[in-house]
């Protein structure tokens, strides 16, 4: 009959096991989520250096707009031709390496005859931004980039209040009253549209391609936590078990 000592003991193991068995289930799910996040990192990376070292070619038309997304469609160099609309940019929220200030987003009329918004770069300040884009025929050149809906920097877009927290085409294109807009923007390249080289112009070519990928080292950290959740639960058995031997 179990003793009220045996049934220490065994509370003394199972409690601590259990314990280390959550932990251990806990760390081994966060080191497979890492890996799987790696890869995904991987094959980002690969696929945007991939496009970056592509020649443009022409973005994509009303037709085509069903098929863009992010995994087939962001980072293309992509092209279109014709003028920039006669319609005020909108000044959206940016944080970059030449510190904090507006992307400048141009509507841009193809010559296909669809619209669509152009970040010509990044400025300063709102009275820079608000200057009026190059007048007549012109070709840019950029990377194609996904809509960015609903706000950024903890804040919502304010539509009505013509303030912008990220790259929302559609409500752009509505408060703009754009007619048929592509669902897609282009970061210009630096060279696009003269960008920066005229003072006062916006600075193109600023669009983030380099992405940290530290996940590996996170994978590994959370293995060697498991590893030692069950390391210190052996241990504590061990010692626990230990004085009724013998």
């Amino acid at each position: 009959m179990p003793t009220t000592a045996d049934t220490g003991h065994r509370k003394g193991i199972v409690l601590p096991l259990a314990f280390a068995l959550v932990l251990f289930a806990g760390f081994m799910t966060l080191g497979v989520w890492q890996v799987h996040r790696l890869a995904w990192k991987e094959a980002l990376i690969a696929r945007v250096d991939a496009r970056l070292a592509a020649s443009p070619v022409p973005a994509p038309g009303p037709d085509e707009w069903a098929a863009v997304n992010r995994t087939r469609s962001e980072y293309r160099r992509v092209s279109v031709t014709g003028h920039f609309a006669t319609v005020r940019p909108a000044l959206v929220q940016a944080a970059t390496r030449l510190g904090g200030g507006f992307w400048v987003m141009a509507p841009f009329d193809d010559d296909r005859g669809f619209t669509v918004l152009v970040n010509r770069g990044f400025v300063p300040d709102r009275k820079t931004g608000a200057a009026p884009p190059p007048s007549g025929k012109r070709t840019i050149t950029g990377l194609l980039r996904i809509t960015e809906p609903d706000g950024g920097f903890l804040q919502s877009n304010q539509p009505a209040a013509d303030r912008w927290f990220s790259r929302d085409i559609a409500a752009i294109a509505r408060t703009r009253g754009l007619g048929r807009t592509a669902p897609y923007f282009i970061d210009a390249d630096a060279a696009g549209i003269d960008n920066g080289k005229v003072a006062g112009q916006p600075v193109g070519g600023l669009t983030v391609t380099r992405f940290p990928n530290s996940h590996l080292s996170y994978a590994i950290t959370w293995f060697v936590l498991a590893a030692m959740s069950l390391a210190g639960a052996a241990w504590l058995i061990r010692e626990r078990v230990r004085p009724t031997r013998g």
